[in-house]
């Protein structure tokens, strides 16, 4: 049984706290990002370093391994994202479909100790992109292709959503 591709839009999560993860995303900071982003990114290293990683909790829900891979590809995309709002003016995002990069990339088959370090290394890369964003770089902007208007500071907010909400998926 496969999973059913999630096709929300979680920009909501910058105006109100998440009622699955309690995660309030419009209260972080800026300068609070690279902490919350490298305690995020320790926390993933004890999941992925769990025996039953592997493990799909249900056929449709996606193991602690596939979600570290999404992870992993999430500090990617939004270091990247972050990188064309600090260097262009106004860039819109190319679509990134994280279903069908979850298939084509295979995360269930992939190498957990390898994952983990992986998102050390992307949340490592992210947390210096946010770290060297000057006071007044906070508010350039960037558009998702749907219209989505994010801030460096909203963007780094949402990210840090993604990232702790999939931790509480793992946790149960």
């Amino acid at each position: 049984m496969s999973i059913e591709p999630d096709t929300k839009d979680w920009t909501w999560v910058l105006e109100r706290p998440c009622p699955e993860c309690a995660f309030v995303a419009g209260s972080v900071t800026g300068p609070e990002i690279p902490r919350l982003t490298q305690e995020c990114a320790q926390a993933w290293e004890v999941v992925l370093a769990r025996p039953e990683v592997r493990e799909r909790p249900e056929p449709t829900v996606w193991s602690p391994l596939e979600y570290g891979a999404h992870v992993r590809d999430v500090c990617r995309v939004m270091d990247r994202r972050v990188r064309l709002m600090l260097s262009e003016d106004s860039p819109t995002f190319e679509n990134w479909d994280q279903d069908a990069t979850a298939e084509t990339e295979r995360y269930a088959e992939q190498d957990p100790a390898v994952v983990a370090r992986e998102v050390r290394s992307a949340a490592d890369a992210i947390t210096a992109r946010f770290h060297a964003v000057h006071d007044d770089a906070w508010d350039r902007p960037g558009l998702r292709s749907n219209g989505s208007r994010f801030t460096v500071l909203t963007l780094g907010q949402y990210f840090l959503h993604d990232v702790v909400h999939h931790l509480h998926d793992v946790r149960g």
